[in-house]
């Protein structure tokens, strides 16, 4: 009996110990500020896949001529994507349809964009879309800026 209560109890202290780091994760990289929620699909499948597959939830930050993009359900420290401004040319924006309205946040636009002849797509929020293609534009004199 107190064999069981001993790892009933561990097994309790792992998975908070688990959730607070996932906590702490999230805020030491909102700590620099300039983030915003985002989901990402890369290598996405030209217009007109709506299946919802590929989509992974995450959270954006600016840093400087690029944005550092983290994956919410992971541990590691560093950026899982890096978009350089300059190589971020935007293709179309559309709604969520068919099962990507079940992926996707309820809210979000999806941006579909090319990255070195890589093609993604970029969900977030209204708001946060208006501050994303705002950086896009403000890029420095001499830099190309494709945003349709």
């Amino acid at each position: 009996m107190v064999l069981a209560l001993l790892v009933c109890g561990l097994v309790v202290a792992v998975v908070l110990v688990g959730l607070f780091v996932f906590g702490l994760r999230r805020r030491l990289i909102q700590r620099s500020g300039g983030t915003f929620d985002c989901s990402l699909r890369w290598d996405a499948p030209e217009a007109g896949d709506t299946s919802g597959k590929g989509w992974s939830y995450g959270v954006a930050r600016y840093s400087g001529d690029r944005i550092e993009w983290f994956r919410v359900f992971s541990y590691a420290p560093r950026p899982r994507r890096v978009l350089e401004r300059s190589a971020i040319e935007v293709v179309d924006r559309r709604s969520p349809d068919g099962d990507e309205e079940v992926a996707l946040l309820s809210d979000a636009i999806v941006l579909g964009c090319k990255l070195r002849g890589t093609r993604l797509e970029l969900a977030m929020s209204e708001d946060a879309l208006t501050g994303f293609l705002a950086w896009l534009e403000a890029a420095p004199p001499g830099q190309r800026v494709n945003v349709a």
